[in-house]
C-alpha cells in the first residue's frame, strides 16, 4: 500500500445500531466523552444518535485531521459533514514512537488492536494526547450550524464504532497511517535493538538437532481449532468518496470484480472445508473468454455486461448468447454454442442409434443432420446439439440464431421435450 492510498482509509456504511451502545471500548467511549464535552445543545446529540442508530450516515473516509461522511435526514435531504481533529506535529510523533519503542507490550497492544490506558498515559506524559478532549472535534456541514449539529453528531457516533475495531483510525486522524507507523516502530525497534546487543562471538550458536527437535513434536500442543466459515461474503470496499478516481478507473466495475472476488474465495472455503475435498477432481481453470462470460452472467445490470463484451472478441449480441449457454450450463456449455466438431464414425454411430431409440416409431420427430454434431427438427425451430462428453443439448432459434433453450441430458428426448414444455407453456400463457 503507498503512503498516499493509506493516508486515506474509507469505511463502507455501518448497519442501524439498534439497542447497542456506540462504544464498547474505553477508548471510543473517551472519544464520545469529548463530542459530548465539546457540544453546546444536547438535543443536537440526542437527534445525532437517532440518525446514527437508523443507518442515516453513508460511506466515512478518514484522513489526517479530518473525517468525512454524507448523512441523510428522515426527509431524505443530504448534507455533507466533516469533523476535524488537530493532526500531531513531526516532534510529537517522534516522542510518541520512541515511548512506544521503549515498551514492547505497546507495540503488541496496536498489533492487537487495542489502545490500553496505559499507552495513552505514557504518551501523555511524553508531551502527546491521543485521545481529543474539549473542544477538539471541530465541526463542519453543509447545513449551515456553527456547532456540533445532528450530522455531524452522527458521523462522531458512528466513528466511535469503527475505533472500537480499529485504533489506527484515530492515529490516521492524528496524521500517521497504519502501514508507515507500523513500519517506522519497526525500524526503530531494530536500530534500538543493534545499539544494545553484544558482540557477536567467534563461536557459532549451537542450534538443535533435527532428530530431537522432530522427537519433541509430541510434547507440542494441539493446533487451535479453526474459525468457524463465515455465512456469507465479506463486504466489498466503498469507493463512493469525494476524492474522484484515477483516470481510466471505473468505480462501479471495480466494486462489482471486489464483490466478486469475495464471493469466489467465500465458495472455495466453503469447498476446501467440506467433507471429501480431497478426493474431489480439480476444476479446469477458465479461459480470460470464459471468465468475462461467467462475470456478466453475474453482472447487476447491461453497462458492466456491455464493457466485458469489449474486452472479449464477442459482439454485444454474440455475449448475450453465451450468457444464457453459462446460465444452462457453465462453462461446459460454451463450445457447444461456440464449435461445431465432426465426431469421429463410432461417436456418430452412437449418436444415430440413440436417436433412434429416444423415441416409438410413431413419436419420433423428423431431424435431419445441420452440421458436424447437430440436428434439426424439420419444420421447427428445433435442435439438438451433441457434445463431447456424450450429451445432448437444446437449441431454438429466435430471430435468425439458434441460441440455447435449456440445460443438458444424455437422453435426447428428454432434451427435445425442454422446447416443447416451453412452446406449451407460451401457449397456455397466450390463452
Amino acid at each position: 500500500m503507498s503512503e498516499e492510498t493509506e493516508r486515506e482509509r474509507t469505511f463502507a456504511a455501518l448497519p442501524p445500531a439498534h439497542g447497542r451502545g456506540f462504544a464498547q471500548s474505553w477508548w471510543g467511549q473517551s472519544w464520545l466523552k469529548a463530542l459530548e464535552d465539546t457540544a453546546l445543545d444536547g438535543q443536537q446529540l440526542k437527534k445525532g444518535r437517532r440518525h446514527a442508530r437508523e443507518g442515516a450516515v453513508g460511506a466515512v473516509s478518514v484522513r489526517p485531521g479530518r473525517i468525512t461522511a454524507v448523512v441523510r435526514d428522515r426527509d431524505g435531504t443530504a448534507q455533507r459533514s466533516d469533523v476535524l481533529l488537530q493532526e500531531l506535529t513531526a516532534a510529537e510523533w517522534d516522542r510518541f514512537l520512541d515511548m512506544a519503542v521503549d515498551r514492547a507490550g505497546h507495540i503488541a497492544a496496536l498489533l492487537d488492536r487495542e489502545m490500553p490506558p496505559h499507552l495513552v498515559e505514557d504518551a501523555a506524559a511524553a508531551g502527546v494526547e491521543l485521545l481529543p478532549g474539549i473542544g477538539d472535534l471541530e465541526p463542519e456541514c453543509t447545513c449551515g450550524a456553527w456547532d456540533h449539529c445532528p450530522h455531524t453528531a452522527a458521523l462522531c457516533y458512528q466513528v466511535a464504532r469503527l475505533l472500537d475495531q480499529d485504533p489506527f483510525v484515530l492515529l490516521l486522524m492524528r496524521g500517521r497511517g497504519e502501514r508507515s507507523l507500523l513500519d517506522e516502530l519497526q525500524i526503530r525497534s531494530a536500530a534500538r535493538a543493534a545499539a544494545t546487543s553484544p558482540e557477536p562471538e567467534d563461536e557459532q550458536p549451537a542450534g538443535v538437532r533435527a532428530d530431537e527437535a522432530f522427537a519433541a513434536r509430541g510434547i507440542l500442543p494441539p493446533l487451535p481449532t479453526p474459525p468457524p466459515v463465515p455465512e456469507e461474503p465479506g463486504l466489498p470496499p466503498a469507493l463512493d468518496t469525494e476524492t474522484p478516481p484515477g483516470p481510466g478507473l471505473d468505480a462501479e466495475a471495480l466494486e462489482f470484480l471486489a464483490a466478486d472476488a469475495a464471493a469466489r474465495a467465500h465458495r472455495m472455503l466453503i469447498d476446501a472445508l467440506s467433507a471429501g475435498h480431497q478426493q474431489q477432481p480439480v476444476e479446469p481453470e477458465l479461459t480470460q473468454d470464459q471468465d468475462a462470460v461467467r462475470l456478466a452472467a453475474a453482472a447487476p445490470g447491461p453497462a458492466i455486461a456491455g464493457r466485458l463484451a469489449a474486452g472479449t472478441d464477442r459482439q454485444r449480441t454474440e455475449l448475450e448468447l453465451a450468457v444464457r449457454a453459462w446460465h444452462f450450463g457453465g462453462a461446459a456449455a460454451l463450445p457447444v454454442l461456440d464449435e461445431g466438431w465432426t465426431p469421429e464414425p463410432d461417436v456418430l454411430a452412437r449418436a444415430r442409434t440413440a436417436l433412434d431409440e429416444a423415441w416409438e416409431e410413431a413419436d419420433r420427430p423428423q431431424l435431419r443432420g445441420t452440421g458436424p454434431g447437430r440436428w434439426t427438427v424439420v419444420g421447427a425451430d428445433a435442435q439438438l446439439r451433441l457434445s463431447r462428453d456424450g450429451r445432448w443439448w437444446p437449441y431454438r432459434k429466435e430471430r435468425g440464431r439458434w441460441a440455447p433453450a435449456g440445460p443438458a441430458d444424455h437422453d435426447p428426448a428428454a432434451a427435445l421435450a425442454v422446447l416443447s414444455n416451453e412452446s406449451g407453456r407460451t401457449e397456455d400463457s397466450a390463452a
